[in-house]
């Protein structure tokens, strides 16, 4: 073979072993790099745009795509632990017309995290109302999504907040008393009984412990190679202090039910999300929602746990994009009558 021709072979060659390497490499020496990489390009990929906003001396962080229209712009607000690239799932299902705003909920990912702060779900409202005002979305009613953790912060925002919303999704929310303790409830209570009330399932240390989160969290078994389980606890490993902290705030007695106290002041179209094999919050806090917010719209998922967004995005998107439909057609027939 002629030696500029092996030459050719052995370059094209090496260019395309150089990102394989660099793959393998991350996967079995950088997993939390990975996952990171991941994030970014499914970002780019969907055309979300990170960006921040400054209020006093806190800072929020949170991705964005498109601008404000005649459709309600719409702000969503993930769990506990988790970060704004929850809702890329279901973003890549959501018309591209939509403006949408994810946001890292306060002490998450790129937001401020200050120990002075106050991370009860009373706490994290005004800091949303905070970064609300900072961006002017509530210039005009929006519609607000929170699941879990989110889910109980958004509720409480909208009894609170009520002309600037157009309408509420709340998926599997917190903050509730529920006529059926969930496994997770159980969980807990058996670990103070134990004396092992400082290991929280919802915050693992090793790969095992985040493959039973995993399990706990989800109905759909999802598998997951050991690298990539101690990939995501690496990622998490650093903030666990801060997720003990935040989640005995938002547990505590005077914070654990403000949803429950707050849900009769909602007015405002809400449509309520469910998975009914949910092991962390039972599904039998739907009901109890459905019964104190006037004509709210409940959808209970089948074969689905907690992580309805992750489980189910397209379910997820279609039944958000069908409450919207409805929700607008009719404030149109109310206008026209």
């Amino acid at each position: 073979m002629d030696l500029d021709v092996l030459n050719m072979f052995l370059i094209a060659g090496g260019t395309l072993l150089i990102p394989i390497l660099a793959f393998v490499t991350s996967f079995f020496f950088w997993p939390a790099a990975l996952i990171k990489i991941y994030y970014w390009y499914w970002r780019r990929a969907l055309g979300m745009q990170v960006k921040y906003v400054i209020c006093g001396n806190y800072k929020f962080c949170y991705t964005s795509r498109g601008r404000p229209g005649p459709k309600p712009s719409i702000l969503m607000l993930h769990g506990f632990s988790a970060h704004k690239d929850m809702w890329l799932a279901v973003v890549k299902f959501l018309p591209k017309n939509l403006h949408l705003i994810c946001v890292d909920m306060p002490g998450h990912e790129g937001t401020t995290r200050s120990a002075l702060d106050d991370y009860s779900f009373a706490g994290q409202v005004k800091r949303i109302h905070q970064f609300v005002e900072s961006i002017n979305l509530n210039k005009k009613p929006f519609h607000l999504i929170g699941t879990s953790m989110g889910g109980c912060v958004a509720g409480v925002y909208a009894s609170q907040y009520p002309s600037e919303m157009s309408s509420l999704t709340l998926i599997c929310p917190a903050g509730l008393q529920h006529p059926t303790d969930s496994k997770f409830l159980k969980q807990l209570r058996d670990l103070k009984e134990s004396g092992d009330d400082q290991r929280i399932p919802l915050i693992p240390s090793t790969a095992e412990e985040m493959e039973q989160m995993l399990k706990l969290c989800s109905y759909v078994r999802f598998k997951i190679p050991q690298q990539v389980l101690q990939g995501l606890v690496d990622v998490r490993i650093p903030h666990n202090d801060f997720y003990r902290k935040l989640f005995l705030d938002i547990v505590d007695e005077k914070s654990r039910h403000t949803l429950q106290e707050s849900m009769h002041k909602i007015t405002a179209p809400t449509q309520i999300l469910w998975g009914r094999q949910d092991q962390v919050l039972d599904v039998s806090g739907a009901e109890v929602l459905s019964n104190a917010i006037p004509r709210s719209q409940v959808e209970i998922l089948e074969n689905c746990g907690h992580s309805v967004v992750m489980e189910r995005p397209r379910k997820s998107a279609k039944l958000i994009v069908d409450f919207l439909s409805s929700v607008q057609t009719t404030e149109n027939n109310k206008k026209h009558d």
